[in-house]
């Protein structure tokens, strides 16, 4: 399976879809992916759907920790979604799920970022 990211901006919200391998060779596209979105003032939040991802080793989990400490500079929520098993376990064994904002999917996600982003205003 190869690697692809798909990023979109729906109300001022940052969609990145991430498929394939995150790896030592393929997180450095997720990072300049995150780093674009978090430089950038008008998004509001940024969310990440794993759905399908079928690896990440620990670069991959390094660049979420990352995204994580950039959202909380920025105070913009950083969330995750869809996550499979390896992913999930790959966060769990490092105490990490305890950590991240975590949702089923991209859909239920997004609506608790727009949620969030509708009681601040």
């Amino acid at each position: 399976m190869g690697f692809h990211i798909e990023s979109t901006e729906k109300k001022n919200i940052a969609m990145i879809r991430v498929e394939g391998e995150v790896d030592m060779f393929t997180s450095p596209s997720l990072r300049d992916t995150l780093v674009l979105y978090f430089k950038n003032k008008k998004v509001a939040a940024v969310v990440v759907d794993l759905a399908k991802v079928s690896f990440m080793d620990s670069s991959g989990i390094a660049t979420l920790v990352e995204g994580l400490q950039w959202s909380r500079k920025k105070d913009r929520p950083f969330v995750l979604a869809g996550l499979g098993d390896t992913v999930y376990n790959a966060l769990s064994l490092t105490k990490l799920d305890n950590v991240f904002t975590i949702h089923e999917n991209a859909d239920k996600a997004f609506a608790a970022v727009t949620r969030e982003e509708m009681e601040e205003d």
